[in-house]
């Protein structure tokens, strides 16, 4: 068996060691779809695996890498064929199965997407798990029956990946965007983004009030903890905020009153687990409704021996909009 390029977590008594290797083909994992893996990119959760911030990784030796696009080099499945373009997203991968910062990838076809038309295999990866959740957000609002005539919508997080994607498909589809930032100096990024008001994110941090004033009729919060506690707190009658995100923290000390004095709803993403037809919905409409401009402006292109760094400089808050990771040419 061949031998190829991975950045692999391993573990000792005291600590994770991350490093740039050679690994063998023999010791991939079970799957009836082999790829080549082209392309990557660099999400929070990556950040978190390769940094050791928090407890993602759940076997070692891992192979970091949530997100993949590639060519698919053998298969046993009926939806695949040697040659085409895919894309994985979650199911486990850079988790409790190996991932995608290696120049292959073995996984079960049930999680791969075709690459939609359109779309290249770093475009792809440019909007990565950060982008699909943001869409998943966006669709979440839609089927909820909110629409940009409704009010505004508020960004929380809105420099990192999920954030920007998300006020550039908010912004397109005529929503007015509130973004909330703890980097001033991003200002001009996000009006470019599509972003119509710029709020300091010390104004939802801190400890929230069981209401406040009613200030926008939807959210995409990618923040947690005492910040979307202050959003919920905020959103007007009958508004829905979504949750995607932890970076502020896991716990939620909100109040009940934003539920029951105001009728609000608090929707869940999950882009892990999320079932594929969902899945192919939300990659047709990244493929339609994202501006493909506005995608290359927030985007930057890494390549693997970089990853580590990366990753810790996402964890930082070092990091604006997407980062590709060019495993490969395609």
């Amino acid at each position: 068996m061949s031998t190829f390029r991975a950045i692999v977590i391993e573990k000792n008594d005291t600590s994770q060691i991350v490093g740039l290797k050679d690994f063998s083909e023999a010791d991939l994992m079970d799957g009836d779809v082999t790829f080549r893996v082209t392309h990557s990119t660099v999400n929070y959760k990556d950040g978190l695996a390769l940094t050791g911030k928090a407890p993602v990784v759940r076997r070692f030796p891992m192979i970091p890498g949530i997100d993949g696009a590639g060519v698919v080099e053998a298969s046993g499945h009926p939806d695949f064929r040697v040659g085409d373009q895919v894309i994985l997203n979650g199911w486990g991968t850079g988790e409790t199965h190996l991932g995608s910062y290696a120049e292959k990838s073995r996984v079960k076809g049930d999680w791969l997407v075709p690459l939609p038309a359109g779309l290249t295999p770093a475009e792809a990866m440019a909007i990565g798990t950060a982008g699909y959740t943001a869409m998943l957000s966006v669709l979440a609002l839609e089927k909820h029956g909110l629409q940009p005539s409704d009010g505004p919508v508020i960004v929380t997080g809105a420099a990192g990946g999920v954030g920007s994607v998300a006020i550039a498909l908010l912004a397109k589809a005529g929503w007015h965007v509130i973004a909330s930032t703890g980097r001033a100096e991003e200002a001009d990024y996000l009006r470019s983004l599509g972003a119509a008001e710029i709020i300091d994110r010390n104004e939802l941090s801190g400890p929230m009030r069981p209401l406040g004033k009613e200030r926008w009729i939807a959210g995409i919060d990618a923040v947690g903890s005492h910040t979307l506690a202050n959003v919920l707190s905020m959103t007007r009658y009958g508004g829905a905020v979504t949750a995607c995100g932890l970076a502020q923290g896991m716990d939620l000390p909100a109040s009940v009153a934003p539920f029951i004095l105001r009728g609000v709803s608090l929707l869940g993403i999950d882009s892990v687990m999320c079932p594929k037809p969902r899945r192919l919905e939300a990659w047709a409409r990244l493929a339609t409704d994202l501006d493909r401009e506005k995608l290359g402006e927030i985007t930057a292109t890494i390549h693997l021996e970089d990853v580590i760094t990366a990753g810790q400089d996402i964890i930082a808050g070092k990091v604006r909009g997407r980062l590709v990771v060019e495993i490969q040419k395609s």
